[in-house]
């Protein structure tokens, strides 16, 4: 009997190891999908919701690789360049989309649903994420950035925030709110090293002073006026009414921050304002106040714009369960399974039209009008003051913006941290962005229009 029953046992593992052995087909054909995406809290949203669509999907199971900003921006930067095909979903951006679509890194999104509404989606969102006609990402939220406040504070000061403030009256704002003895400052900026962190805020400051990344020659401008005007400006506030550490703090330190009472004011992502007004995640639910960006010598560029999207790199072998679910997670029926589930302030914004057509919206969300005017407002083709040669309002779409915009963005928030001073750091900062242009040869280039790619 025993020799027996170890034959048995022989013979089942060898049918298993050739597959002698059916397989159940449910378990057969289940395809995991790798998601990769950032900490923001509508991408922690849509994780929570893996059971409903894996409830609808029984083929399909979601693996998250959800990381903080830089860090997930390094990951899939590395994975898609060398084609490794880690991810089969990647959130990014109007920077990365239509220079990776245009690499053919990105797969097409040309056979989407009928039923998907494309036409529903805010024309200059759509154009962003568009390249060679084609497009390679669907908006999962659009933001502006736009100024919140505590009404609170403003009116126990008997202050009054403008619809559309300046710089200066944020300054003085915060000069008489900033009370560090009872734990409440007076301006809470990114001061994060990153392209997608400080110089989000710094990139549209500047533009709100009247400077640019580059002038019509391709030649880099952060030793200019506008730019040391803008930088002092940004410093001085932020270490006269500013927090500790600030050079420490992107937007969810920031939001973290606002959302427990420690900032009078925030400059940041209009996105923010769902986290802001719900009781369960903020303290000062009640008494945020929403205004537009800050603007300065102009307000062209003054307010950025970002849109997070899901796209398929071609490397994945998933590309069809792929599509579906970035179908599904940018869709008008998500957008309504958060708010049925969360509440109409948690769902995506910026992104359908028929969001803010929708009258229950914009009366019960506070921040909805300021988004949409905001979002209307911008425009990444005429960004600046004066005329440039690249699209983009904090960033500039061009391959080198990505290694650019991190150097002088570690260069800035050392400045906040005591490390060297403001006109070194421009200079040093021209001097390096140069050599880079320079070497990718956009010193012999022509001229590129700002309303063609790149």
């Amino acid at each position: 009997m025993r020799g027996t029953k170890r034959q048995r046992i022989l013979v089942r593992g060898m049918a298993l190891l050739t597959g002698l052995v059916a397989v159940p087909a449910a378990a057969a054909d289940r395809v995991t999908l790798t998601v990769g995406t950032v900490n923001n809290a509508d991408m922690v949203r849509m994780q929570a919701l893996t059971p409903d669509y894996e409830a609808s999907h029984p083929g399909v199971r979601l693996h998250w690789v959800v990381l903080e900003e830089n860090t997930l921006r390094q990951r899939l930067t590395t994975d898609i360049a060398t084609g490794s095909g880690q991810f089969d979903v990647m959130t990014i951006g109007a920077y990365e989309t239509p220079l990776w679509g245009q690499r053919h890194w990105l797969s097409p999104l040309d056979k989407l649903p009928a039923g998907y509404g494309l036409d529903d989606l805010f024309p200059n969102v759509r154009a962003q994420l568009t390249a060679d006609g084609h497009l390679y990402a669907l908006p999962f939220y659009a933001e502006a950035s736009i100024t919140y406040y505590r009404k609170d504070l403003f009116r126990a000061r008997g202050l009054q925030m403008p619809a559309a403030p300046s710089w200066q009256q944020i300054r003085d704002f915060a000069d008489q709110l900033n009370d560090p003895a009872h734990g409440v400052y007076g301006i809470c900026l990114r001061g994060k090293a990153g392209w997608g962190e400080n110089m989000a805020i710094i990139g549209s400051m500047v533009n709100a002073f009247g400077g640019r990344y580059f002038d019509m020659q391709w030649q880099p401008q952060f030793d200019t006026p506008p730019w040391h005007q803008a930088v002092r400006f940004y410093r001085d506030l932020l270490r006269k009414d500013g927090p500790p550490g600030v050079s420490a703090n992107g937007f969810n330190e920031s939001l973290a921050l606002f959302a427990a009472g420690k900032c009078a004011q925030w400059v940041d992502a209009s996105v923010a304002g769902g986290v802001l007004t719900d009781p369960k995640q903020s303290q000062v639910a009640a008494s945020v106040g929403f205004a537009r960006a800050p603007h300065a010598v102009t307000d062209r560029g003054s307010s950025w714009q970002y849109i997070w999207s899901l796209a398929v790199p071609v490397s994945s072998r998933q590309q069809a369960a792929a599509t579906e679910f970035i179908a599904w997670a940018t869709s008008r029926e998500y957008r309504d399974l958060v708010a049925s589930r969360y509440g109409l302030a948690a769902s995506p914004p910026g992104t359908r039209l028929s969001t803010y057509r929708n009258p229950a919206y914009m009366q019960q969300v506070p921040f909805a009008k300021v988004t949409l005017d905001s979002l209307l407002a911008v425009d990444p083709v005429k960004p600046t003051l004066l005329p440039v040669p690249y699209k983009g309002i904090q960033f500039a779409t061009i391959p080198e913006f990505q290694a650019i915009g991190s150097l002088v963005g570690r260069e800035i928030s050392g400045v906040l941290a005591g490390r060297g001073q403001v006109d070194e750091v421009l200079h040093v900062s021209q001097q390096a962005v140069r050599r880079t242009m320079r070497r990718a040869g956009y010193d012999r280039a022509a001229v590129q229009p700002a309303s063609g790619a790149p």
